[in-house]
């Protein structure tokens, strides 16, 4: 096993680096861990892919997600696949896609563990039909300072909703159980079209997603005037042999995703700024079909376009780039066109803003999902006034009753999280119980004050 080392930590968008010390993470491993933590605590980490610092733990000890963790079950019967916590979505899905399973809810990449999408209640473009990750999970086993622990919706509840969505700080996630979506391919059948401005793109959105188990819309951010939020709208289902043609019909469940490209390991900031997010916003638009209907995808280029690319995000160079992602209900859309009006104003510029209709919530205290629109945008860091601007939006969501997304986040203040999320004061109950001496921590945990209550609850 190799042995722990010092090392500069960053989330996926590559800014404020941290140093902690890395053990490579075991079972053993974690338990001997968290009875000897030292004073600046623990916190797990897979593969990385939070945007901010919810996997750092700067000096302190971060158990690093193994390099071959197992599907250690699956039971063909209820479609339960029983796996450690290590396990990468992308290993899942090479395992099981030609068995005909899929994942029940995945995000914009596959390289993400099983523990890092409980940690972090990961959601994707079927959320108005299928909920979150947490909605398929079906037990947790945990390793917490106060020892081992097993949850589930009716074995311990607390817990279990507690972990689900948690960002790692109730305890080491080691096994889940996670019920599979049986599929007939791995090919999509999917519809695309074009919206000329934002109230088209959400009038579309609202009157057809129903129809369609994945919705998901680009927005172009950079265009100003009566093209304000013009989209390119794609929805889509898992199709049926029958929906297949010639060669995709001889191996309907094939499945193997190549990353193709690799980006440069450096790249000068500011090579996406305001005029190359233009060209590049335009030129999406333009490709784009102004309507298609029934076109048949590869499963991997519906779910995840971007991990053809190998560390994609390094495209913003040396600075790095933050995600804001915020949900807001269905009768305040005007929240998402103000967020896209004073960024694109200040030419701050994103060339993936990506917008989503979601459903019901769960149990998860601090899950982040609820009913309404979510807007997530990439935006470099540096340009114009984007803190200030960011700060502003941050009001504006709260009055709106919305919530800023803990896994994206890197820059948030402390006062708004127990206005976002209600129940954190029974989440942190919860994690008095399972860690009175607050042996997990993390960057996010101390950045925004989650365990520590420095601010009067609302």
């Amino acid at each position: 096993m190799p042995a722990e080392q010092h090392r500069l930590l960053t989330g996926w968008g590559r800014t404020a680096p941290t140093a902690a010390t890395v053990v490579p993470l075991t079972e053993a491993a974690a338990q001997s861990t968290l009875k000897n933590p030292g004073e600046r605590g623990v916190i797990a980490r897979g593969l990385g892919r939070s945007y901010g610092d919810a996997a750092q733990n700067a000096g302190g000890v971060v158990l690093d997600g193994p390099a071959h963790a197992m599907l250690r079950a699956f039971d063909a019967t209820t479609g339960v696949a029983t796996l450690q916590a290590g396990v990468p979505l992308d290993a899942l899905l090479r395992a099981m896609v030609p068995l005909g399973w899929f994942v029940p809810v995945t995000p914009g990449t596959r390289f993400v563990t099983v523990g890092g999408a409980v940690a972090a209640d990961i959601h994707g473009k079927n959320h108005h039909v299928d909920g979150s990750f947490a909605n398929h999970v079906t037990h947790l086993r945990l390793a917490t300072p106060a020892g081992e622990r097993t949850c589930s919706p009716e074995e311990d509840p607390d817990l279990f909703w507690a972990t689900l969505g948690g960002m790692g700080l109730t305890g080491v996630i080691l096994e889940a159980g996670v019920r599979l979506l049986p599929i007939a391919t791995a090919f999509m059948r999917v519809d695309t079209e074009r919206a000329t401005d934002l109230d088209d793109l959400m009038a579309r959105m609202a009157l057809h997603d129903h129809r369609y188990r994945y919705s998901v819309a680009w927005i172009d951010c950079v265009t100003r005037g009566r093209a304000l939020g013009r989209a390119v709208l794609t929805r889509g289902d898992h199709a049926e042999l029958v929906d297949l043609p010639g060669r995709p019909h001889r191996a309907p469940l094939q499945y193997d995703p190549h990353t193709r490209l690799t980006a440069p390991s450096l790249v000068p900031s500011g090579v996406v700024r305001p005029g190359t997010a233009f060209l590049l916003n335009e030129a999406w638009y333009r490709k784009a079909p102004k309507l298609r209907r029934g076109a048949i995808r590869t499963v991997a280029s519906f779910f995840h376009p971007l991990d053809g690319v190998r560390h994609w995000n390094r495209m913003y160079g040396k600075s790095g780039f933050l995600q804001y992602q915020f949900v807001v209900p269905f009768d305040r859309e005007d929240v998402v066109r103000t967020a896209i009006q004073r960024l694109t104003a200040a030419r701050c510029p994103s060339v993936l803003a990506v917008l989503k209709r979601f459903g019901a919530g769960n149990g998860g205290h601090l899950s982040f999902p609820q009913p309404g629109w979510s807007l997530a945008l990439d935006l470099p860091v540096g340009t114009g006034d984007l803190p200030r601007i960011l700060d502003e939006l941050d009001v504006v969501v709260v009055e709106a009753g919305g919530r800023v997304y803990l896994a994206k986040d890197s820059r948030m203040s402390p006062e708004f999280v127990p206005v976002m999320y209600p129940r954190l004061s029974e989440w942190r109950a919860v994690c008095d119980r399972v860690d009175p001496d607050r042996v997990l921590q993390s960057d996010l945990d101390r950045r925004l004050a989650l365990r520590r209550g420095r601010w009067k609850e609302p």
